[in-house]
Parts: C-alpha cells; structure tokens; sequence
C-alpha cells in the first residue's frame, strides 16, 4: 500500500523554505503540498515566489491565518517561521490533531528556562514542549516515528553533535582537558532578511568571527553531548560563501588510540545511518562535497601521539543543517525509508 500524507507548510519565503519546497515537490508519498504565507504577493502558487520551481508541479500559496491551517485537513505542518511564531502556532496545530515538524529553535530545549536564557522569548507552553522530540534521526529515530512535534535542530549543532557523539558516548574524550568546536558556516545560515553583517560588500573577500560565548546553538550542543558549559569553546564564523558548514572538533583523548580504532569507532556507530558517511582515516571532508545534499561526512586526523584528536564535520547548512534534516524527520514520522526524497 502507497502511503500518501497531506502537508502543509507555513513560511517557506527564506533560503531553507525554497530548499524544504523543492524537497517535497518532489517527494513520492505527498500530496501537493499547500503554502501559507503572511504575504502571497499576488502569488497563487509557490513557483511564482520561486520561479526555479516552475515546472516542478502546482502547490498553492494561500493567505495565512491560524483557522486556514488547521481546518486544512493537512496530516502534517512544517513550521519554516521565526521562534516567536512556532511558540503561538504549534500549541493550536497539536490541539487540532496535526503533527508539526518545527525548523525553529522554539521546541528544542527540555528545559524552559534555556530559552529564555539564550532567545530571550517566553517559556514554551509546557504540553506541547512535553511532546516534543528532538529532530536528530542518527541519535533519536527510535523516536520520531510517534512525534506529534519534532523540533529540528540547529545546523551548527547538528555539525557538532554528530561529529562528537561516538567519542563522548565511548568515554574516550579527556574533557578536563577542554573541547574546542571551531565552526564557520555559509552566509545563508543569517537567514534572507538584509543586514550590514550580511551585505555583499561586507562579506565577499572577509571572514568573520561572530556571537562568541553567545551563540544560540551552544544550549543543543552542551545537552545533545552531556558535557558543561566548562568542558567547551564553541565559537561560529561568517564565510564568503552561499552554504555549508565546517565543524573542526579539536579533542584529547583519555589514553592513545589507534586511527584504526577511532575509524572504527565512527562506523560502528553509525552504521545503518545513511546520510552520515565516514572518510578514511587522514582523509577530510570539504564543502564543496557535502554542498545540495542532506549528507553530513566525518573525517578526522590523529597526531602521532594518539591522543590529540581532529574531527571534521561538514554539512550543508541548508540541507542536513535545516530543510533536508526536517524531510527526513518527517519520512521517519511517516514511517518510510528515512532517505526518501534525499538521496
């Protein structure tokens, strides 16, 4: 039997809502899927707000409101809106009886306080955020596939996390010893709306390091590893490019190691995960080879000593990092072959 889900989507005008509606146009076990914007702008279908869908098939662009979206009898709602308005509308969407598939940081937390500190927003309604999963199918499929809301991660936590979750499970990271997590990201990660940060002219032949001790994907990375605020630096820079994401993991071992066994270490892991791939020891992942998909790859160095450990994970900030991450949720939710429409 085919299954068949009914979707719609509210958002979708920024750089990772053109990637999730080019992800379920095509995808092969939904309807067309239905868009709700603030702003239509005239456009009665989502190829006239993105005119490299056209031809990809009709899928409406309707006026938003709360009551339009859960009357529309859609199975499921992606949520491509700031954190403010995940927080209003995911409560009323689970009330309806629809399942919510979050791109914001609105959900991500177990405690409230976290988003208060860190996004300086109200606490979370406690029902919805109790129902709440955290979005990351490599450590938690088991699951997604009951979620009635899934919060998708950050893109560079979802770069850190995986990068480090094999060794801190393992116990081999000597964290006393401090963790660094040296990130740079592609401009699409600040989002569509213009700012003097992101001007062509301020970012073209620069590079930048930004919201240091402050960035809001810290929170996922210290909970999602169980490690202290004390155990690591986290720092995050702007790159002259369009996408991507570049996580160095800078790590001390608890005794040497061999490269075989850190290699084996990751595979083991991962093994059944699709869209993370491994590289062979001393082999490093680049942009460039991770760009336009949902894969994240790991590669990693180890000095001669053993014990001083490089990790390199990189993914596309608008793929694994967001849109992609958020189908493959959804395929799990669904209860289909995770990788369905993205590889």
């Amino acid at each position: 039997m085919t299954v068949s889900a009914s979707v719609a989507v509210v958002g979708a005008t920024g750089y990772a809502g053109y990637e999730l509606a080019r992800l379920l146009l095509r995808h092969p076990h939904t309807r067309p899927p239905v868009f709700y914007l603030r702003d239509t702008g005239g456009a009665r279908c989502i190829a006239e707000v993105f005119p490299a869908l056209r031809g990809w098939g009709e899928a409406p662009c309707r006026p938003f409101s709360l009551d339009a979206v859960t009357e529309s009898g859609a199975d499921f709602v992606f949520l491509a809106t700031p954190h403010e308005a995940s927080l209003e509308h995911a409560p009323a969407l689970l009330e309806s009886g629809q399942r919510v598939v979050d791109l914001s940081g609105a959900f991500r937390f177990r405690d409230a306080e976290t988003l208060e500190r860190w996004y300086k927003l109200p606490a979370p309604q406690e029902s919805a955020r109790n129902q709440s999963i955290y979005g990351l199918p490599e450590l938690y499929a088991h699951s997604l596939a009951g979620a009635r809301l899934v919060a998708n991660p950050g893109c560079y936590a979802t770069a850190v996390i995986l990068g480090l979750r094999p060794l801190v499970e393992a116990g081999w990271i000597a964290r006393s010893r401090g963790i660094v997590c040296d990130c740079k990201s592609g401009t699409s990660g600040a989002g569509k709306e213009p700012s003097r940060e992101t001007h062509f002219c301020e970012v073209n032949e620069n590079f930048r390091a930004y919201n240091l001790f402050a960035h809001r994907h810290t929170p996922e990375v210290l909970e999602h590893l169980e490690l202290d605020p004390g155990d690591v630096i986290f720092s995050t820079h702007l790159l002259p490019v369009a996408r991507g994401i570049l996580a160095t993991l800078y790590v001390w071992l608890d005794k040497p190691h061999t490269a075989l066994e850190i290699e084996t270490l990751f595979r083991t892991f991962y093994a059944g995960r699709r869209m993370v791939r491994i590289w062979p020891a001393g082999r490093l992942p680049e942009l460039q080879h991770v760009a336009h998909t949902n894969f994240c790859d790991i590669g990693f160095a180890l000095d001669e000593s053993g014990e001083r450990l490089m990790v390199v994970s990189c993914l596309d900030n608008l793929g694994k990092g967001a849109a992609g991450q958020a189908v493959q949720n959804f395929n799990l939710m669904m209860g289909i072959e995770e990788a369905t429409a993205l590889a």
